[in-house]
């Protein structure tokens, strides 16, 4: 890392666990303490006397903790009685298994379909259910106007151009240090910004394949992947993803030695659309068996920052050695939808993912960069993950419990450890093709299985979207699709 970004970690470094407030910290451990089940649903938790005395905090500390479990709900009062963990902080439904299926190679030709879906999410009107983002309202847009401003004022007049390609080198020097923080150290030379993680995505893919080549995608897998493999001649080789566990290893292990993979394109944090989040040994072993065929791997990360546990899930460019891991991100998520601005950790591929850069867009919006690495700075970023992660939770709490009194019984549903999708499986009878048309005549848009198979396959299921503010108009939703599954 150059002396630059050395220098500058004392006053840009995101903020330590130990800088959150006591009673914040005590929150996160029983927080923890529910979701890895150790606390079940309609248990009560430790009394405020007990809890004093048994952690070593005041009991204003316990008070102020319950209060905000409660806010996140996690936790409910009883009149007399005390503080029990609600009904539906588990998961209500059953989960689905990994999908098995036998075909290897596939030409992808999903753009169609997925145009015509998408095409009709686009009204204002409905409850987002289908949407591939969360509620603009939960974005601190008005500071970031400010941060803006601030860095447009700051910035020197040559780096308008000088720093075009490569990206805004506050920006990058940022970036550098919340990998540094979660414990990757790289270079900020291999960083390339982008016009989102889409853009760097294409990048990387651009840059080790050519037409007609084989890439390992996840199924299922997020739809604007398999438009990428269609629009660069690409074979799809889809390799099974379990709703808890990830890419089935063993499979992706015949795959590597049987074909000529060139590429895979994988999520192994929180991937879209299962929520599926690779433990460390199986991230470890998926980059050895990497390494081993020598196989670049391009890692979709940009739910990063979503998780809801007290640590941040490490990614597999963390056991990079040799630079075959393409890591790519975005702050689209998490802070600013609008802004388009990504990023490459590209390893022995980054000045290649530069030059092409280069060759095309040239540079994302330079005041969107600015206003983003000010904001980074200045404006609390990880106050305001903090803060997003336990709305998301909480409402992804309401939509399970909404999906478990409206739903049919034999409904299976994952529980992501973080993120805005849930993934649901409905009844073989259920085709989520006709419940979208049936859905969308209510008001109510959702995203069917099909689009993120490039065999169009996952015909009843669908994935949808908790990452809007939960109200009465979220909860009629949920019971109209109820009772459209019922009548299939």
């Amino acid at each position: 890392m150059n002396e630059a970004t050395t220098l500058d970690w004392q006053a840009s470094a995101p903020a330590s666990p130990d800088k959150m407030k006591r009673y914040e910290k005590f929150a996160d451990e029983i927080a923890e303490l529910i979701r890895t089940g150790v606390l079940s649903p309609g248990e009560k938790v430790p009394s405020v006397r007990h809890a004093s005395r048994t952690y070593g905090v005041s009991p204003a500390t316990v008070f102020q903790a319950y209060y905000l479990l409660e806010n996140r709900g996690l936790i409910q009062a009883r009149a007399r009685s005390g503080y029990f963990v609600r009904e539906h902080a588990k998961q209500p439904l059953h989960e689905p298994g990994t999908s098995r299926h036998a075909i290897d190679v596939t030409d992808v030709a999903v753009s169609e379909l997925v145009f015509s879906v998408l095409g009709s999410l686009k009204n204002a009107e409905m409850v987002p259910f289908g949407s591939a983002f969360p509620s603009p309202e939960l974005f601190p847009l008005a500071r970031l106007a400010r941060s803006m401003a601030h860095g447009l004022k700051d910035m020197p007049a040559h780096e308008v151009i000088a720093d075009m390609t490569a990206g805004n080198p506050n920006l990058r020097r940022q970036i550098a240090l919340r990998y540094m923080v979660s414990g990757v150290m790289l270079p900020v030379e291999e960083l390339v910004i982008t016009n989102g993680a889409m853009e760097a995505l294409n990048l990387c893919l651009q840059t080790v394949t050519r037409p007609g080549d084989l890439v390992a995608i996840e199924a299922p897998a997020f739809y604007a992947t398999l438009q990428v493999l269609e629009r660069l001649q690409l074979k799809a080789v889809e390799i099974p993803v379990h709703p808890r566990e990830g890419i089935e290893l063993e499979v992706l292990a015949e795959r590597l030695a049987q074909l000529p993979i060139k590429a895979c394109w994988f999520m192994s944090s929180l991937q879209n659309p299962l929520g599926a989040s690779m433990s460390e040994p199986r991230k470890q072993q998926l980059y050895r068996l990497l390494a081993q065929h020598q196989v670049p791997l391009i890692e979709d990360d940009v739910y990063a920052e979503l998780y809801f546990g007290k640590e941040p899930p490490r990614p597999v460019k963390s056991h990079d050695q040799e630079g075959l891991v393409m890591h790519c991100g975005s702050f689209s998520k998490s802070l600013a939808p609008g802004y388009r601005v990504g990023w490459v950790a590209g390893g022995r591929f980054a000045e290649q993912i530069s030059r092409l850069k280069l060759m095309t867009t040239i540079s994302p919006s330079v005041p969107a960069q600015a206003a983003i690495a000010d904001y980074l700075q200045h404006g609390g970023y990880d106050r305001h993950l903090r803060k997003l992660r336990h709305l998301l939770e909480m409402q992804q709490g309401a939509m399970l419990a909404s999906a478990a009194r409206h739903f049919p019984a034999s409904t299976r549903v994952t529980r992501p450890s973080g993120g805005y999708f849930l993934w649901f499986e409905f009844p073989e009878q259920v085709d989520s093709l006709k419940l979208l048309q049936l859905a969308l005549a209510q008001g109510i848009s959702l995203a069917p299985g099909p689009i993120f198979s490039a065999t169009q396959r996952f015909r009843n299921c669908a994935r949808l979207n908790h990452g809007h503010p939960w109200d009465a108009r979220s909860e009629q939703a949920m019971e109209v699709l109820g009772r459209i599954l019922r009548s299939f």
